[in-house]
């Protein structure tokens, strides 16, 4: 009787959970491509290879591999700095890397402008820098400044995944190995970074997905359309808008990124997967 009631209360939860998903998100992306079909293959294509929606996926891509390259490099250091280093500040440090997911990205974005725009305290800093150097660095409503929003909101996802793997390891085979005269990148050549590779992995692929929607940072520091936008930002306008030919356009954009995020939840799984499986996740 037992064993017949925790059936039926476990199917009711496995019911109520497809229910959920499927309204929740198999339904809304299904809608997506119906609706970026709507008008056919031709206008579909048309959309994708409009000169705005190339600008914006290229934007996107420069803003997500810069992000990666740069949170990737920068996790890797904070997390071995944190989990194998005692120092005064380890936990300010730990707290500090959280901030992006504490702050909304609009504020993070308007902070950006207020620090490096005309009135920000950074802006005589990068005059003096275009002046000598001849160049036009600019990070409000620019190219740099998405990057740099990017690389705000997307901070803590490296580290965060691989200080809990670095914690569980602890620091004696590290330590045995320098005894033995190994180098410190040996050690985490041949060492450390077996433990960490599907951590380390997963923690990238957190980063991209999140990079390829951020909406609010960015919309706060990017304005000129065909220029900074990204692909969010280019779907917003177009359905903005309000024509029936721009909002099929909008889903028609929409998938192209609904396919992109599919892609790296794929690869998520995947890693996430093979990870577990060398009980590495």
């Amino acid at each position: 009787m037992k064993n017949h009631s925790e059936k039926i209360v476990k199917w009711i939860l496995i019911g109520i959970s497809v229910v959920f998903f499927v309204l929740m998100l198999v339904l809304p992306l299904i809608e997506v491509i119906i609706r970026a079909l709507a008008d056919g293959w031709e206008s579909y294509r048309s959309a994708l290879g409009a000169e705005n929606t190339l600008s914006a996926l290229q934007v996107t891509l420069i803003a997500t591999v810069i992000a990666l390259t740069v949170n990737t490099a920068f996790g890797l250091v904070a997390a071995w700095t944190l989990t194998k280093f005692d120092f005064r500040g380890r936990n300010v440090l730990s707290t500090l890397i959280d901030i992006p997911f504490s702050i909304s990205p609009v504020i993070a974005g308007l902070a950006f402008i207020m620090t490096f725009g005309r009135s920000g305290w950074a802006k005589p800093l990068i005059d003096q820098v275009n002046e000598t150097l001849g160049t036009d660095i600019s990070f409000v409503f620019s190219v740099p400044g998405v990057v740099l929003a990017t690389i705000f909101v997307t901070f803590p996802f490296v580290s965060r995944e691989i200080i809990p793997i670095l914690h569980a390891q602890g620091k004696e085979e590290e330590e045995a190995a320098a005894l033995m005269g190994a180098k410190g990148f040996t050690i985490f050549r041949k060492i450390t970074f077996p433990h960490i590779k599907w951590g380390l992995l997963y923690g990238m692929i957190l980063c991209t997905a999140r990079a390829f929607g951020e909406f609010g940072a960015v919309y706060a520091i990017s304005k000129a359309r065909g220029k900074t936008f990204t692909l969010p930002l280019e779907i917003d306008a177009l359905y903005m808008a309000g024509s029936a030919n721009s909002i099929t356009q909008a889903f028609a954009v929409s998938s192209l990124l609904v396919a992109m995020a599919v892609a790296v939840l794929i690869l998520k799984n995947i890693v996430e997967y093979r990870g577990r499986k060398n009980g590495e996740i």
